[in-house]
Order: structure tokens, then sequence, then C-alpha cells
């Protein structure tokens, strides 16, 4: 092993450990990192953290590295922080749009009730956990057919421009020229790969789970998950 790998580790450890149900973290997570109250600095640092470790791990799977010139890390973390609040906003929509959706015109009776409770195993003792986990289920699907494709290309047109500013941080804050990046963008990957592969494959999946616990810990499962994507993506893409 690296000494660059055992750095890497101890860095990840640092940033994942204040996540990690621990008894002496307990007070922070409830007053703070898990509180509903602060849910637009948490979501940011939740993602701005958590899904850009995915990208570094991503990029260190196919370069060997874990940053080269024109990475951009800290423009990246500034992009994922700002999709974690749009992430943690398409989370509650949907979470209270769909269920009453469905409920009303498709005949899923306690959709609404089943997400009234804290996680499943609440819905269960009420006798609601199988409508609870179609409920998830639907809310995930509908989430990630509509919302995750704009927002996974809007993250690839960011991805570009701050490759094409070569990484600086000042120069990630200059107009993004949308009309020239769209056919930049690799669409067979995006499609082919992205929506057609992750989507039903993992997002879809490991959202229905994620809407099944409580709503508080949502976006830092999201983000995690972002972490896998990275690693997903990276053996996607060829090596250099």
């Amino acid at each position: 092993m690296k000494k660059n790998d055992l750095l890497f580790i101890l860095v990840f450890a640092v940033i994942v450990l204040p996540f990690l149900p621990l008894g002496f973290l307990k007070d922070f997570q409830t007053s703070f990192l898990y509180n509903e109250d602060y849910w637009l600095y948490t979501s940011f640092l939740k993602f701005a953290f958590l899904a850009t470790l995915g990208e570094v791990i991503g990029l260190r799977i196919r370069t060997g590295k874990y940053s080269e010139k024109g990475f951009g890390l800290v423009p990246r973390m500034i992009v994922w922080g700002f999709l974690g609040i749009t992430i943690k906003i398409a989370f509650v929509v949907f979470a209270a749009g769909i269920p009453t959706l469905v409920e009303k015109y498709f005949g899923v009776a306690g959709a609404k009730d089943s997400m009234a409770f804290k996680d499943v195993f609440e819905a269960s003792e009420n006798g609601l956990g199988g409508v609870r986990f179609l409920s998830a289920f639907l809310i995930s699907t509908f989430m990630n057919l509509t919302y995750a494709p704009v927002m996974m290309t809007f993250h690839k047109i960011t991805d570009i421009h701050i490759i094409q500013k070569g990484g600086s941080l000042i120069k990630f804050f200059s107009p993004i020229p949308i009309r020239k990046i769209f056919p930049v963008i690799n669409w067979d990957m995006q499609w082919n790969f992205i929506f057609k592969k992750t989507i039903p494959i993992f997002w879809i999946p490991m959202q229905t789970i994620n809407f099944m616990v409580a709503s508080e810990y949502r976006v830092v499962i999201a983000a995690f998950l972002g972490i896998v994507l990275g690693v997903l993506l990276s053996v996607a893409s060829p090596k250099k």
C-alpha cells in the first residue's frame, strides 16, 4: 500500500467518522448533523464531502492518483454541495407528493399514512409495512425517472466546465456555456450507462430502501451512495 493510500484512508476515516452511530457523537448528530432545522447547511456539507470522496476514489481507480492537474477538488465540492441541497428538496417534495398522488389517483390506500411513520418498522407495527415499501418504491421510481436525469446532466455539464477551466476555483465562477458543453457530453455513456443502467439497477432500488428509513438520514445515505456511484463510474470509464 502506497503512502498516498494510507493518507487517503486517514482522510476518509476523518470525514466519515461524524456520520457513524457512535455514542460520543450522539449529541453532535442530534443537535446539528441530523437536525432538520439545519437542513440547508448539513445537506450541502454531506454531499460536498461524501459525494466528492466518490469522485476522488473514481479518479484513483482510473488514473492511480487521488488528484491531478485540472481536477478541481474545491469546485467539485461546491457543485456537490449545491446538488445536495436540491436533492434534499427533491426528497421532501417527492416523499410528500407521490403518496398523495398514488393514493388519490392510483388506489394505493394508506400511502400517505405509511409515509407519516418514522420508518418501515414503525409502519409495520401499525399494519402498513407493505404499503410503506410500495410507497417508497413509487417515490424512488418517480424521482429517479424525472428529477435524477436532470440533476445528473447538470452535474456532467459542471464537470466538463470545471475541466475546461483547468480546475480553477476563480474561473469556475465564470458563466457556464451550456449550449457549447451540451454536444461535448459523452451521451453514449450518459444514456446507455448512467441513465439506462444505474437508474433502474442501482438508484431506484437503493432509494427505495432510503425512503423506508427515517427522513433525517436520507440525505446522508444518498451521499454515501454517491461514493458507490463514483466507483461504478470509474469502472465504466476507460483507465488512463
